[in-house]
């Protein structure tokens, strides 16, 4: 009986706490077919700042920023591509790489600074510019971080310019179909929103 009751009273507290967790993550973006949704894992880029961590081991453990080439340095093993990895992938590289210099090295890497993820937002809003991201953002996100439109915005006409390897894919958004057929939908680094 009171294994019976224990149980009841565990479920009635776990309930909530698990229909919460299920109700959050059915929010979570997922990429569409287009690709335009969050992505599931943040990639290292140039700028941003890690934190590499050799377990027992002061002299390889410290704090590096990301070349404009995409580099780390790091002792013994000289420059390293980091920029386009995730931290779990660079922390297995960097245990590869260690492992000729150090018998099983235990790595962690932290990205302590997140400094790549930039988008510009120009043409007819308050405030034009390039704006430094500390998460992903949507088109409106970056619309609001530009303070809106201006009086002579054409919002039906936006275009969003994704860089492309040498080209640029030119991506139409209508302000005025936001809540309607348009989707709000996330912005990549390098992404260009041009308000005619």
């Amino acid at each position: 009986m009171k294994g019976s009751l224990l149980r009841f009273a565990l479920f009635g507290l776990l309930a909530p706490i698990l229909m919460l967790a299920g109700a959050a993550s059915a929010q979570t973006p997922t990429p569409d077919a287009d690709g335009r949704g969050a992505p599931d894992a943040y990639r290292i880029g140039p700028e941003d700042q890690l934190l590499i961590s050799v377990w027992k081991n002061d002299a390889m453990s410290r704090s590096v920023l990301v070349r404009p080439d995409g580099k780390i340095a790091l002792p013994l093993l000289n420059d390293v591509q980091a920029a386009g990895l995730t931290a779990l992938e660079l922390r297995d590289v960097l245990t590869t790489k260690l492992k000729d210099f150090i018998p099983n090295p235990e790595v962690t890497v932290i990205v302590s600074d997140v400094r790549s993820l930039k988008v510009s937002v120009i043409g007819e809003v308050a405030r034009p510019g390039r704006y430094e991201l500390k998460s992903w953002a949507t088109v409106l996100d970056a619309l609001a971080l530009a303070g809106g439109f201006t009086q002579y915005a054409s919002r039906s006409k936006i275009v969003i310019l994704h860089p492309k390897g040498k080209s640029m894919e030119k991506i139409p958004f209508n302000y005025n179909e936001v809540s309607g057929k348009q989707e709000n939908f996330y912005l990549r680094n390098g992404d260009i929103v041009l308000v005619p």
